[in-house]
């Protein structure tokens, strides 16, 4: 092997220990990062700003992969978690979902069932009413036409007072639902129509004849109203108290 050539091998091996050194060095920094960073895991960001005390859906997130050392203890990892449950606060978009952003959602007890009503949202407690409140069911009725008894003085004909009626008291709140137009089946007189724009169906849960007074109040009377209960607060509305009307007001 002549000097040339003992040239070429040496700088063959030279060749071949620099690229070993160099394929150490990018092993080296692929694990510095890997020790850096560690593996990655799934959570999930909000796809969209979520009011509070709104049900959760799997359809509002968006699954994200990050590395698991950075994900906080209260991620969420799973979205099967979330049914059942409600956000304890505002959610923005794109904020990471966490266990501490949301709240089982109010349960039935023994004996209680579900009824949804829509209610006015400018007369039922817009935006204060949340699940778990205590409200107090207000039902006004128009004055029924009474039979004609004659045409002197005496006669009971014309219309019997209009009047205000607490159908239920204390109803507890499950769930309130978005804001939705009202729908103006014919039946309404235009001031009526102007004043009432947008509805919110709100969920409540009650017995058997409370839903059916609930169910008779959305279906008769001219307006249902709610009245916020403050926590703490346990007493029923007195029997006296329940029915009011302007001639028999003291």
């Amino acid at each position: 092997m002549n000097s040339r050539q003992r040239r070429g091998v040496i700088l063959l091996v030279l060749s071949a220990l620099c690229a070993l050194a160099a394929f150490a060095g990018v092993l080296a920094v692929i694990r510095n990062v890997e020790s850096k960073v560690g593996e990655e895991t799934t959570a999930y960001e909000l796809k969209e700003d979520v009011p509070a005390y709104r049900t959760l859906e799997e359809g509002q997130f968006t699954k994200v992969s990050m590395p698991k050392r950075w994900l906080p203890e209260t991620a969420v990892t799973d979205l099967s978690g979330i049914r059942g449950h409600i956000a304890v606060n505002p959610l923005k978009k794109g904020s990471l979902l966490q266990s501490d952003m949301m709240a089982r959602r109010p349960q039935l007890k023994s004996g209680e069932q579900e009824i949804a009503i829509m209610i006015d949202a400018e007369t039922g407690v817009a935006g204060k009413i949340n699940p778990g409140n205590r409200v107090n069911i207000y039902a006004t009725f128009d004055g029924e036409q009474r039979s004609g008894g004659g045409s002197g003085s005496g006669s009971n004909a014309g219309k019997a007072p209009s009047e205000s009626r607490v159908i239920v008291s204390r109803a507890k709140v499950i769930d309130v639902g978005k804001l939705t137009p009202l729908k103006d089946d014919g039946s309404r007189d235009e001031r009526t129509r102007r004043r009432e724009r947008d509805g919110v169906p709100i969920t409540f849960a009650l017995s058997t004849a409370d839903a059916q007074r609930v169910a008779y109040a959305e279906s008769f009377a001219e307006h249902v109203r709610l009245a916020l209960v403050a926590p703490g607060d346990d007493a029923e509305v007195p029997e006296e108290d329940r029915t009011y009307t302007l001639p028999g007001d003291k």
